[in-house]
């Protein structure tokens, strides 16, 4: 297939936004380098070397890779069939909003399968379109904090939040407020004196879901209830505050099992 590299960029509402590389490599081999952030990368497919910290690194599927910032590297295939990855680069409070310190991976290979194919999930469909910055925020910051936890040296903070119904009826209530550009998740939790992190802990406690799946909940309702008054699709997902009909369907089958044009197919034929 030859070498490949795609690169793209998710808002997280407020400050830097994430890079994420989509690459597949036969021959390239990179030149030592570090990078200011923490380099997360998840193989895909192949077998990776990189030399680190003067030892070498042999990297397969499902390994989870951490690379801290200034730290010298390369990394190119390990054998002729090449490899494929995965990678975001992350400044250090996406990884340190749950534990006590900046996080430090004295392994730098993490071998923690369902967090890798979370990882992989969140970039796969972050990195294919115009992600929501809320569903950036809501994910990437979550996925994050769990590896500083699990397989940092830092010590985690508490978890329990106080007052966490409230906090999270406040949030439901900003959100569906401001439906059409909901506050930044970052900008929430100052208001509420915690970190992006706590916040998504309390909110996730009380309602079991993240912020950014139930905004698209509620925006399906109200999608729905337009699609009643014949409303299409294409007409609907603007005005509840979708980036477009595709992020419409997509969680419109996701809660309710059919698309847009079906359902509104359907309660036009009963109205008939």
């Amino acid at each position: 297939m030859g070498d490949q590299a795609i690169w793209t960029r998710a808002s997280l509402g407020t400050g830097r936004p994430l890079d994420l590389l989509t690459a597949r490599f036969d021959r390239h081999v990179y030149a030592p380098h570090s990078h200011q952030e923490y380099t997360v990368g998840v193989c895909i497919g192949g077998s990776e070397v990189i030399d680190y910290r003067g030892g070498r690194l042999r990297v397969g599927p499902g390994s989870i890779v951490v690379l801290e910032p200034g730290e010298m590297h390369t990394g190119g295939p390990d054998s002729a069939g090449g490899y494929a990855y995965r990678a975001l680069y992350a400044e250090q409070p996406l990884l340190g909003e749950g534990t006590t310190g900046p996080p430090h991976f004295r392994e730098p290979v993490v071998d923690d399968p369902e967090l890798a194919a979370a990882l992989r999930a969140a970039h796969t469909e972050l990195s294919a379109g115009r992600p929501d910055p809320l569903e950036t925020e809501s994910r990437v910051p979550w996925l994050l904090t769990a590896l500083a936890r699990r397989h940092g040296s830092s010590r985690p903070v508490r978890d329990t939040v106080p007052g966490s119904h409230r906090i999270a009826r406040d949030v439901r209530d900003r959100l569906a407020d401001d439906l059409l550009a909901p506050p930044a998740l970052a900008d929430l939790a100052a208001g509420f004196g915690l970190s992006r992190y706590q916040l998504l802990r309390a909110f996730r406690d009380a309602t079991g879901v993240p912020p950014y799946a139930w905004l698209a909940q509620y925006r399906v309702g109200r999608a729905r209830a337009l699609l009643e008054e014949g409303l299409r699709p294409a007409e609907v997902a603007g005005l509840v505050g979708f980036a477009d009909q595709a992020h419409l369907t997509r969680w419109f089958r996701r809660v309710l099992g059919v698309t847009p044009a079906a359902y509104r197919n359907s309660v036009q034929d009963i109205r008939r």
